[in-house]
């Protein structure tokens, strides 16, 4: 009987030691997806994916006013975005800072976006699709190769319009959300006045 206890304990033991081993053995396999676009400037509208087709990029520094003035824009599908960022006090440089920019109420960062509309003469123009108002934009520089003159970053948004009647009066409001948006490695020109 005290045999029998024994190797019961004995048994579990083991068992254990098994259980264990096998469970440090077992490795949950973790796969990470980086995703990657060939596009320089591309972003999601309204839940649609949007690439642009034209591009456009460069700073700006003013020697008088010793500001710099990155600007950026898209068009695509009958949809443009545009973007620009004002530094102030800025140094004479070929590069731009690495930082987060919000709209606010100044008006050193702007953003836009604008969707194909006929206008009165029936012709097709692109026309802004209401305003990003402060706090309601952003844009984050996050690599810049001033040598090569390429830069890289992201941007969101979200647009309100309001729609009016014949007396003024508010019937509808528009609003557009532009989300994920991207400029990679977008060769911009660079320009001293």
């Amino acid at each position: 009987m005290l045999k029998q206890s024994y190797m019961k304990k004995i048994y579990l033991f083991v068992t254990f030691l098994l259980a264990a081993l096998l469970l440090q053995n077992c490795k949950k396999d973790t796969v990470t997806a980086t995703a990657t676009s060939a596009n320089l400037f591309f972003a999601v509208i309204n839940d649609t994916t949007w690439n642009a087709d034209t591009v456009n990029a460069s700073i700006t520094y003013n020697s008088a006013t010793k500001s710099k003035i990155f600007t950026c824009s898209g068009i695509g599908l009958n949809k443009e975005i545009n973007m620009s960022v004002t530094q102030n006090n800025a140094p004479a440089t070929t590069g731009f800072p690495l930082a987060t920019y919000n709209v606010s109420t100044t008006s050193d960062v702007q953003m836009s976006y604008y969707t194909e509309q006929k206008n009165s003469a029936g012709a097709d123009v692109l026309a802004p699709q209401g305003t990003v108002g402060p706090g309601s934009g952003t844009i984050i520089i996050t690599a810049i190769d001033s040598v090569k003159k390429i830069i890289t970053g992201t941007f969101s948004c979200s647009t309100m319009k309001n729609n009016y009647d014949s007396n003024g009066n508010i019937v509808s409001v528009y609003r557009s959300q532009i989300s994920a948006g991207a400029f990679n490695n977008m060769p911009y020109k660079l320009v001293n006045n």
